[in-house]
């Protein structure tokens, strides 16, 4: 898997690149994400994976399926990553063009557990706090484990902000055994 995120991750750097130059960055990910959609259709998905399917007949159906649909430097992605077997990419490509758009865009997305739902102000409080922590826009996307007993635990991308009230009591338990030794 490591090579093919490496791959992903190359080809979806050239897409970023083209949309930077010339500011088309929402066209490429629609465009990204009709070729994902296309391809993971049951019928369309088969054919790709076949290995008996030459490659000629795979960029046949996939110019009948989307030409029209996606802009010409799309189409070109298409042959490419048909030309060189790499068509199963494109959802990781769509995914790490995402990511790479919400950086520069200044935009981050938070994992936050909570042991209850939260209303939708506690969500926008939690969303401010975290942007002032982050100093991006905080997308928030919210999870309930009872598990944790009270407050948060955000996680932003690799960091992990954990104020949960089981975090805490076990701090505190630490604390009391190694005061007792």
């Amino acid at each position: 898997m490591a090579a093919a995120s490496t791959s992903a991750r190359r080809y979806a750097e050239a897409v970023f690149d083209l949309a930077d130059e010339e500011e088309t960055f929402e066209r490429w990910a629609a465009d990204l994400a009709n070729i994902a959609d296309f391809a993971r259709e049951a019928d369309v998905a088969e054919i790709l994976a076949s290995a008996r399917v030459p490659r000629e007949e795979k960029l046949r159906l996939l110019t009948a399926g989307l030409e029209g649909q996606v802009s010409a430097e799309a189409m070109n992605l298409v042959r490419l990553l048909n030309g060189r077997d790499k068509l199963a990419l494109v959802p990781d490509v769509l995914a790490i063009f995402g990511e790479r758009v919400d950086e520069r865009r200044g935009i981050a997305h938070a994992v936050v557990t909570t042991a209850v739902p939260l209303s939708g102000d506690e969500r926008s409080a939690v969303a401010a706090r975290l942007s002032a922590i982050t100093g991006k826009t905080v997308d928030v996307a919210p999870v309930v484990d009872p598990a944790i007993i009270g407050g948060v635990v955000a996680r932003i991308g690799d960091q992990l902000i954990d104020g949960s009230t089981r975090t805490r009591l076990r701090a505190l338990r630490r604390s009391l055994e190694g005061a007792t030794r």
